[in-house]
């Protein structure tokens, strides 16, 4: 008897098993995926516990530069901190597992000559997600800091910050921004699912402009112009670099089916 050995055939066979998924199966791996997540978040946390020390030094600078002390008003606020910067960094440590699960999640909806792009995804959104954090810690949140504190100084106010809210901000801008440039990682995802196009993007470049800066004046802690653009201006060119992903990748899509 003949044996079918087509490896094509057998692609096609698993892509069409893949596309059966149900939505509770869908649901069933969203879960898996999400403990995964944060299971690894967990062990990173016990990790970065050990630099929590450190950790607020460093993130302490930009304010002390500006010759502010930060003030404790709770017993547990020191350590309610360092436990949140342990969190902070445990994101960031953990991001390229977090990344890989996505993947994970989005593959069954990719034929299987696509899922070859794991590790360049996993890499490559991993940096992403990086660059974002270090883009708020170098130049955003200290841009933005110096702003407001020399706001209330030309209001002639004592300036008094408690540590709470200074470190909540300061996450509240990290995570966004790693959130946000990861626009290209998902842009390349939507594209290889064909739900996007370059051309597509494009032509509706002038609404992701607008969204970019309703984005930059949901997240910038100030309502100046200046702090608003260096937030817009970003999510923009993150947004042009999604469309040659899109031409790139969605073309070559095509192309392969």
């Amino acid at each position: 008897m003949p044996v079918d050995t087509d490896p094509k055939r057998d692609d096609q066979q698993e892509d069409q098993l893949q596309g059966q998924m149900s939505f509770l199966d869908h649901l069933e791996e969203l879960r898996k995926r999400i403990i995964h997540s944060l299971i690894a978040v967990g062990v990173a946390v016990c990790v970065c516990w050990y630099f929590a020390d450190p950790l607020f030094v460093i993130i302490s600078k930009p304010i002390l530069d500006n010759g502010v002390q930060l003030n404790m008003t709770k017993p547990t606020e020191g350590f309610n901190l360092e436990l949140k910067l342990a969190l902070l960094a445990a994101i960031f440590l953990a991001a390229p597992f977090i990344l890989a699960q996505v993947w994970l999640f989005i593959a069954p909806g990719l034929y299987k000559h696509e899922r070859r792009y794991a590790l360049p995804f996993i890499i490559f959104s991993t940096l992403l997600f990086v660059a974002g954090g270090l883009f708020g810690y170098f130049i955003a949140f200290p841009f933005a800091l110096q702003f407001l504190i020399e706001w209330g100084r030309n209001m002639k106010l004592t300036t008094i910050i408690s540590a709470t809210e200074y470190f909540d901000l300061f996450i509240m801008i990290e995570l966004g921004l790693g959130v946000i440039f990861e626009i290209p990682a998902l842009i390349f995802v939507l594209a290889r699912m064909g739900l996007v196009s370059g051309g597509f993007l494009l032509r509706n470049t002038r609404y992701a402009i607008l969204i970019a800066f309703i984005v930059a004046a949901v997240i910038t802690p100030t309502t100046d112009i200046p702090n608003m653009m260096m937030m817009a201006v970003p999510i923009t060119l993150l947004y042009m670099l999604g469309v040659g992903v899109a031409y790139v990748f969605g073309k070559k899509r095509r192309t392969e089916e």
